[in-house]
C-alpha cells in the first residue's frame, strides 16, 4: 500500500529498540536485503522533493543493505515521481558504502541512459506473465518484452552491469489471464537461456498464498541452481509474516522490502497491501540469530526519517 503500516510483533519492536548479539554467517550463505525506496516512492501522490529523496537515500546507503533499488529511468509522464532520478544519483554519497545501486527500466531508451552511469551496478526489468499487466505496465506485449529482455541482457554485458528480471504476477493476477505454476517455470527457463541469473518472483498485487510461495521457490531453486532467486512480496499486516516465512523456509536468500511497508502496486485490490516491511524482515532474521551486517543506528535513523519522507 502507499501509506505504510507498522508491525507490532514483539521481535520487531525488540529489533528497533534494543541491540542483539548476532553471529556472523559465511558470506556464501548470507541473506541479501534489497531496500526499495523507488517502489515506495513511485506511486506516491505528492511529489517528494529532490533534496528530500537525496537525504533519505544517503541515510539508507549508510545502513548496509546489499542493494538499493533507488530510482528508475522511465517516462516522466508515466512515472512523474521518478523524473529526477539522474539528478538524485549525482548527489548520492557512494564512497563509504558497500551497497550496490539498482535502477528500473521499462524500455531500451531508459536502459541506454542507465548504463551510462558507472555508479549503477544493476538494471531491473519487470517481465509479467500476465499479458494484461505487461501492457499496462510497459505498453508492450509479453513477446515484445521477452525480445527486449534479450537486448537488455546484451546491453548489460557490454557495460559491465547485471540484469535483474522480475517475474511480475508470478503468483496469479486479477485480470483472469491464464495462470499456472508451469508458466513461471517456462519463463524462468527462457531467462536462463538468455544468460540471466538473478530472477525475482514478484507478488505484484499481493495475491500469493504462503503455500504457493513455498511451492514455487522449492520447485525453482533446485531446478535452476545457478540462479539467484529473489522474493518481491507485497503483503498486508495480517499475512506479511506468513509470506516471508514461506519464502525463507523454501530456501530464498534474496528479499526485497521497503521501510514501514510503504508503496506497493496501485492496482492492488486491498488498500492495505504494501511492500514487505524491511523492519519485519530484519527482526525476523535477527530472531533467528542471522547477522545481516546492517548498521543499527542508521537503520533506526532511516526508519524514523521515512515517516517524514512519505507525507
Amino acid at each position: 500500500m502507499r501509506d505504510g503500516f507498522i508491525f507490532k510483533h514483539p521481535f520487531v519492536l525488540n529489533f528497533l529498540q534494543a541491540g542483539k548479539v548476532l553471529y556472523q554467517i559465511p558470506a556464501k550463505y548470507m541473506l541479501k536485503i534489497v531496500e526499495c525506496p523507488r517502489d515506495a516512492m513511485q506511486g506516491w501522490t505528492n511529489f517528494i522533493p529532490t533534496e528530500t529523496k537525496i537525504q533519505y537515500l544517503n541515510t539508507l546507503l549508510k545502513v548496509g543493505f546489499d542493494t538499493l533499488d533507488f530510482g528508475s529511468f522511465v517516462s516522466p509522464k508515466a512515472i512523474p515521481q521518478m523524473r529526477d532520478t539522474a539528478e538524485v544519483l549525482a548527489k548520492l554519497e557512494l564512497t563509504q558504502t558497500k551497497t550496490k545501486l539498482l535502477a528500473i527500466v521499462a524500455n531500451k531508451q531508459g536502459a541506454d541512459q542507465a548504463v551510462q552511469f558507472a555508479e549503477i551496478q544493476y538494471l531491473g526489468y519487470p517481465l509479467s506473465i500476465s499479458e494484461t499487466f505487461q501492457q499496462k505496465n510497459t505498453h508492450k506485449s509479453i513477446a515484445e518484452s521477452l525480445a527486449l529482455v534479450a537486448d537488455l541482457q546484451n546491453l548489460c554485458l557490454q557495460h559491465d552491469k547485471k540484469l535483474v528480471t522480475y517475474i511480475s504476477m508470478a503468483f496469479g493476477n486479477p485480470y483472469q489471464d491464464a495462470y499456472n505454476r508451469e508458466v513461471v517455470e517456462e519463463f524462468t527457463q527462457k531467462l536462463v537461456d538468455f544468460g540471466i541469473d538473478i530472477i525475482s518472483l514478484a507478488d505484484t498485487v499481493g495475491v500469493a498464498e504462503p503455500k504457493d510461495i513455498k511451492f514455487l521457490f522449492e520447485t525453482l531453486i533446485p531446478r535452476f541452481p545457478a540462479v539467484e532467486f529473489g522474493a518481491h512480496l507485497h503483503a498486508t499486516p495480517d499475512n506479511a509474516l506468513l509470506k516471508l516465512t514461506a519464502a525463507y523456509e523454501a530456501g530464498c536468500k534474496r528479499f526485497d522490502g521497503a521501510l514501514r511497508g510503504f508503496g506497493g502496486c496501485p492496482m492492488a485490490t486491498d488498500h492495505l497491501t504494501g511492500n514487505m516491511p524491511t523492519e519485519l524482515m530484519t527482526a525476523f532474521f535477527a530472531d533467528k540469530n542471522i547477522n545481516l551486517g546492517l548498521e543499527k543506528t542508521f537503520f533506526n535513523e532511516a526508519f524514523e526519517e521515512a515517516r517524514n519522507v512519505f507525507v
